[in-house]
Formats: C-alpha cells, sequence, structure tokens
C-alpha cells in the first residue's frame, strides 16, 4: 500500500511539473517566438492595448508556475519584472518599452531556468 501511495505521488510531482513546463514552452511558443510575437510589438512600441492585457495574463501565469530548473524565487523575480514592464507600457509610461526590452532577455532566463 505505501509503495502504491509513494508512487502515485512520484507520478503525481512529474505531471505537475510537465504542465508547468507547458505553460511556459507555450507561452514561449505564441507570445516571444512568431515574426508578429506580441513581445516583439510591445518591443517596437506597437502592442495595442489588447495586446498588452493578453501577454500580462500570460506572464502572470508563467509567474505561478516552477521553471524546469533554477531557483523559484529567482523566477518569480524576472517575471515580475515583465509584469512590471507590460504595465508601464499599459500605463503609457515612457520608460516602460525600454523596462521590457531588458526584461525580456531571452538567453539571460533560458540559461538559468530552461530545463531539458
Amino acid at each position: 500500500m505505501k509503495k502504491t501511495a509513494l508512487a502515485l505521488l512520484f507520478v503525481a510531482i512529474g505531471l505537475g511539473s510537465a504542465a508547468a513546463n507547458d505553460v511556459i514552452k507555450d507561452a514561449m511558443k505564441k507570445y516571444h517566438k512568431p515574426e508578429d510575437a506580441i513581445c516583439k510589438k510591445v518591443g517596437k512600441g506597437e502592442a495595442t492595448d489588447a495586446d498588452l492585457a493578453e501577454l500580462l495574463k500570460c506572464y502572470t501565469a508563467m509567474c505561478a508556475e516552477t521553471p524546469g530548473k533554477g531557483d523559484k524565487a529567482k523566477w518569480v523575480e524576472k517575471c515580475q519584472a515583465l509584469i512590471g514592464a507590460v504595465k508601464k507600457v499599459q500605463a503609457k509610461d515612457a520608460s516602460g518599452v525600454s523596462d521590457f526590452k531588458k526584461a525580456i532577455n531571452c538567453k539571460a532566463c533560458h540559461d538559468v531556468f530552461k530545463g531539458k
């Protein structure tokens, strides 16, 4: 009985981790990779209010997840920088786009947080 419960626990942990990685991977594929990706529009100052709201929702969901590797607190810190920058862009703050460009550094996150 104990072995079965332990096995189920490991399966549940594995599924939770896979789901978190799916949220992060899906966000990257949809909002960062395409030529017309919303993050690219934000960097150019061309994102619509709807684009910004969608991106904010995405980054908020990502922030709640655990990355493939790395420190969860650092992950939250990076995500909060993205969220804060998007909110500045929404508020028409002049520093919003430049803050977003700093926060969107792909390599800085991938080196620290991207799992296999």
